[in-house]
């Protein structure tokens, strides 16, 4: 799968960014930290979904072939 739309991969990006901004919180500015991860998340599966009923694609290779995708072009933001 190579036709991966660049907004599918902005919106991982975004995830991963979110996510990795956890680490280190804790209590409430934890809570609300994973509150935004989540929102985030649910925008990339509704996305991801969507497109993937619009073209046919299997919505999980597609989910795999956008993490992938992002996972190759950059490292670990949780990771310094």
């Amino acid at each position: 799968m190579t036709d991966i739309p660049d907004e599918l991969l902005k919106l991982e990006r975004s995830t991963e960014e979110e996510r990795a901004r956890l680490a280190g919180l804790t209590g409430d500015e934890y809570e609300e930290q994973q509150r935004r991860w989540c929102a985030v998340a649910e925008a990339l599966h509704a996305a991801i979904t969507a497109h993937a009923e619009a073209t046919g694609a299997d919505p999980h290779e597609l989910e795999g072939a956008v993490r992938l995708a992002v996972r190759q072009g950059q490292e670990d933001p949780a990771v310094e």
